[in-house]
């Protein structure tokens, strides 16, 4: 009689993916590239993250038993109870910024960070790269994932959260930018001294060799080289000058150009590469404001609609108020979370003629405001139908000239998968209006 042989079952997974959607599909999508096997847990998985999941074959968590490796994504906080118990069990938990920095430690990096302006610069240090012949990509908490360029790229350009900088340990951009410091996501940090901590992260691990850009008045403890940025002057290191704040193409901001230059001065000059003022002073000029960021959607004569649908940020906020065109009929709305609301008073003083109120707390942020407001009822109805409401009420009380400023201050999360759905939501709203007001006049 022979006993058969059985082989011993395959080893269980020793990293947990903890959070899909963009950032953990991104992480999904690396680790199998990588031929590493994994677990995966999402409360809320959407087909996508199902299918994913399956084709790679990464099978679903059991949150019982201990991992070594957690790689949790940016939406799920840092002190959630599953990843308390899986650090009690010995896991260390990171994120996708520290995996793409392990895995790929010889990979160029700028990592950019801030509470406004930081996906607008992202995008400007990676195109001026470019106009100086670097292969860039840009990534991170802009798409794509950082995980998904780190091997198409000769240097990787991150935007990265205050949420994905609190689960970095040994990530060390050879050139970080900070591009300004303001009050955000108290609802998740608890207070502005945590969330400066989380932005403060991005420079920790830097080293001698490595470049932190900063604004004047930000302080951050550095072994890095420091350059600082004068909004007002956009030029070199060594002063010399590129362009005016005036000449910039619609939409730039003076400070995110002029920390986008220090920032590609100093990559060029870490790699050993010429800095040419005239390919950047080009790459400026034709520079474009990133999707969702102050862009102009839809015109009907004087009248012009604006979407600054990831403006959430009070400083963002502010600048969008001081750029547009008055009188201003302002949508707000969204979940609130805690943004700082004196400056928005001030900025809008003289400028906003109607608040239109939408979304979940957009009729509590308007009376925080204190201005004269219109109210899209909170009643369940799709996020479409809400914004065609807010865009006719705003348009109808502007009349004939002014902006309909799309600048929330809340969060897109009560009736929109993410800002960029909220601003296309916005921008067919208004062409739509527009279309269907052709040759009309349109009273106040």
């Amino acid at each position: 009689m022979t006993r058969e042989a059985h082989s011993p079952p395959p080893p269980l997974p020793q990293t947990l993916v903890y959070g899909l959607g963009r950032s953990g599909r991104g992480v999904l999508r690396f680790l199998a590239r990588e031929g590493v096997a994994a677990d995966w847990f999402d409360n809320r998985p959407s087909a996508e993250d199902l299918d994913l999941a399956a084709q790679f074959g990464f099978s679903p968590a059991d949150l019982s038993r201990p991992y070594r490796s957690v790689v949790a994504a940016p939406g799920v906080p840092i002190d959630h109870p599953d990843l308390e118990r899986l650090r009690a069990g010995g896991a260390e938990i990171i994120g996708e910024a520290e995996l793409a920095a392990r895995a790929r430690p010889n990979l160029p990096v700028v990592g950019v960070t801030g509470t406004a302006g930081k996906g607008g610069t992202t995008v400007l240090i990676a195109s001026l790269l470019r106009a100086c012949g670097l292969n860039a990509r840009e990534g991170g908490n802009i798409d794509p994932p950082l995980l998904d360029i780190i091997d198409e790229a000769e240097v990787a350009v991150a935007e990265l959260s205050s949420f994905q900088l609190e689960r970095v340990v040994r990530f060390a951009p050879a050139v970080a930018v900070i591009t300004n410091l303001g009050v955000d996501h108290l609802d998740r940090h608890g207070s502005v001294e945590a969330y400066h901590a989380a932005k403060r992260n991005i420079a920790r691990a830097q080293g001698s060799g490595d470049w932190l850009v900063l604004p004047p008045e930000v302080e951050v403890p550095t072994r890095a080289r420091v350059l600082r940025f004068d909004p007002q002057r956009i030029a070199l290191s060594d002063g010399t000058r590129l362009l005016g704040a005036a000449d910039l193409p619609e939409g730039i901001h003076p400070a995110n150009a002029a920390a986008a230059v220090l920032a590609a001065e100093a990559m060029l000059r870490r790699l050993g590469r010429p800095v040419d003022p005239a390919a950047l002073q080009s790459a400026l000029r034709q520079a474009r404001p990133m999707k969702g960021r102050f862009e102009t959607v839809a015109r009907r004569g004087e009248l012009r609609f604006v979407n600054d649908s990831i403006a959430t940020r009070s400083v963002a906020v502010e600048a969008a108020l001081l750029q547009a065109a008055p009188p201003i009929a302002w949508l707000v709305g969204g979940r609130d979370k805690g943004a700082e609301l004196g400056p928005l008073r001030r900025a809008a003083e003289g400028k906003v003629q109607v608040v239109v109120a939408f979304g979940q707390d957009g009729e509590t942020l308007a009376r925080a405001l204190g201005l004269p407001t219109l109210q899209v009822p909170f009643s369940g109805q799709g996020g479409e139908a809400t914004m065609r409401q807010a865009v006719q009420l705003a348009a109808e009380a502007l009349g004939e000239r002014g902006t309909v400023l799309l600048a929330p201050i809340g969060t897109s999360f009560d009736l929109y998968r993410d800002y960029a759905e909220r601003g296309e939501a916005f921008a067919a709203a208004a062409r739509a209006w527009t279309q269907a007001h052709v040759g009309q006049e349109v009273g106040r």
